[in-house]
């Protein structure tokens, strides 16, 4: 059965570009059928992975393949597949991988150092015991600090970490069970998205673990849409962009920070985190302040608590604190507030080499979301 919100109308200046820019599109050869008109969705498989053909980047090897797992991940998912969809997905994997599976990473070895070293000190391991550890022999014959020397892809380095832990004391100690590469393959899709979505009917037998499967292109892809696109985020897709980096909502969640600070008068940064998921046990900034409003609205705290954990989901735009924010903060500036805003959000991590935020990351993906539609 169709799910219609799992799918969104074309904004009106996203469909005028998709009229002005994109030509009937041509069937591929070996594809019978009529091609779709332009600007709109395929009506027929066919048409759907010609049009994707169409609109990937020109140099992109084995276009047949990436237009089938791609056509896949939106027929499963019952996702259109309009040109504007089409585009925003193309876009996050030109930005995340250039399309490719398991693209080289340069400096791989100096990250991968840094990134034990960094879990050493906060385990309280000497380093000299962490490297004299490293020097075991692992299942190819080479010792561990070898492989880290040597390796080169994410997937590489990922395989080399779970033998980590499963065979190596010291192994489990670093990581306490956690293999540290997070975000896998070439839509970099954040594993903790996977385990959220397990619920969803993956339609591929998995070689492994789903977490493993985002290193595929197919499994790569699937996840990638849906964290992309599978939930309400508005007509602008700049903001889809933003949580795509941030996750899902956030971009409603800041735009909710920002209502509560104008509503308390509290400022509040506005990085779309209602809750610490650090320390979810006591209440943050964000909290602290919808407790003040919360008064106003005769919430108790168990209340606020609750709104805000529906932060990764739909349901906090029903809940009375977010209805009851919006609604004072509103009469206080004396205009409508805008639902959605980019979070404010310094991205940081091992792999990230110089300053970057998420507003840089939403503009990126902005530039090559609106060059495909272009093409």
């Amino acid at each position: 059965m169709k799910r219609p919100d799992r799918t969104f109308a074309l904004a009106p200046s996203i469909r005028a570009a998709c009229l002005l820019f994109l030509p009937v599109v041509a069937i591929l050869a070996g594809c019978a059928g009529t091609p779709a008109a332009p600007g709109e969705s395929a009506a027929t498989p066919a048409q759907a992975r010609a049009l994707i053909a169409r609109l990937l980047p020109a140099g992109v090897d084995d276009r047949a393949g990436w237009s089938a797992d791609l056509y896949a991940a939106f027929a499963v998912q019952e996702i259109d597949p309009s040109p504007a969809n089409i585009c925003a997905a193309v876009a996050v994997i030109e930005q995340e991988s250039s399309f490719r599976v398991d693209p080289v990473v340069p400096g791989l070895p100096k990250t991968a150092w840094a990134e034990i070293d960094r879990r050493a000190e906060r385990a309280g391991v000497p380093a000299l015991v962490v490297r004299t550890a490293l020097r075991l022999s692992s299942s190819d014959g080479r010792s561990y600090a070898e492989r880290i020397d040597a390796v080169r892809t994410e997937k590489q380095l990922s395989d080399l970490f779970e033998e980590l832990i499963g065979r190596v004391p010291l192994g489990e100690r670093l990581f306490a069970g956690l293999n540290p590469i997070r975000t896998r393959g070439p839509m970099q899709v954040n594993v903790a998205f996977v385990e959220r979505y397990k619920a969803h009917a993956y339609p591929y037998p998995a070689r492994g673990s789903l977490d493993d499967e985002l290193f595929t292109r197919r499994g790569g892809l699937f996840f990638g849409v849906a964290h992309l696109l599978d939930y309400p985020a508005g007509d602008d897709y700049l903001f889809r962009f933003a949580d795509f980096n941030a996750g899902q909502f956030a971009s409603r969640n800041a735009a909710f920070q920002l209502a509560i600070g104008e509503a308390s008068g509290i400022p509040l940064v506005a990085d779309g985190a209602l809750v610490d998921r650090a320390d979810p046990a006591h209440a943050g900034s964000t909290e602290l302040a919808a407790r003040v409003v919360a008064r106003r609205l005769d919430l108790s705290d168990g209340e606020v608590r609750r709104a805000l954990e529906q932060g990764r989901s739909q349901d906090l735009d029903r809940t009375a604190l977010y209805r009851g924010v919006f609604e004072i903060a509103e009469r206080n500036a004396g205009r409508a507030l805008p639902k959605v805003v980019v979070p404010r959000i310094d991205l940081q991590g091992p792999k990230i080499t110089r300053p970057l935020t998420t507003a840089w990351y939403a503009n990126s993906v902005r530039a090559r979301f609106d060059r495909c539609l272009k093409r």
